[in-house]
């Protein structure tokens, strides 16, 4: 069977064995999808290459921790992508400087800043779970659609789904999220 014909998690499969044409055919085809999503988080293109080299060692090694039961490759894949970039981002920013080092204290902005990024790596880690909890095939379009950018068209094109299948599920998933969210910042008042 030739590369192309084999689907995702197959060759996911191979790659965890050490198969590196299994590995190549995978960064064929999923390189650019990668790194499109860390662009679109890190905002820098020699960053972005790194991310998803980063991404791609990760499949080397750690391939086995997807599970085709939760969903689609393509959609564990851009969400490997894009918290690989926000800790890539995370570290760039603790990183020290020259101008840094000089300091002793944390000036007052300083602080106000680094408690406004925990509350809203607080949000996001919160809403990571809430997408977790969604059906898997919400989950999918919802990933894809925010955090892979693809429009409708392209969402069907992909899964091989009507536009109108798509678009339902977006909602039904949007919404389900928007009720889960206030209903947990409902609890916290």
């Amino acid at each position: 069977m030739a590369p192309s014909s084999v689907d995702d998690a197959t060759l996911l499969q191979r790659v965890t064995q050490g198969d590196r044409e299994a590995f190549m055919e995978l960064y064929r085809r999923y390189a650019n999808l990668v790194y499109s999503m860390a662009l679109r988080v890190v905002r820098d293109q020699q960053m972005a290459e790194e991310v998803a080299q980063d991404v791609f060692l990760k499949i080397w090694q750690k391939g086995a921790l997807y599970d085709p039961a939760r969903g689609r490759f393509s959609s564990w894949l851009l969400s490997v992508t894009r918290f690989t970039a926000i800790d890539r981002l995370r570290y760039e920013k603790r990183r020290p400087t020259v101008e840094d080092t000089n300091e002793e204290v944390a000036q007052p902005r300083e602080l106000q800043r680094l408690s406004a990024d925990h509350a809203l790596w607080e949000q996001g880690q919160q809403l990571r779970m809430l997408i977790e909890a969604l059906p898997p095939e919400q989950r999918e379009v919802v990933e894809l659609a925010y955090f892979g950018g693809l429009t409708h068209r392209e969402l069907a094109e992909q899964l091989n789904l009507p536009l109108g299948t798509v678009k339902s599920r977006l909602r039904l998933g949007l919404n389900k999220l928007r009720a889960m969210w206030f209903g947990e910042e409902g609890r916290e008042h």
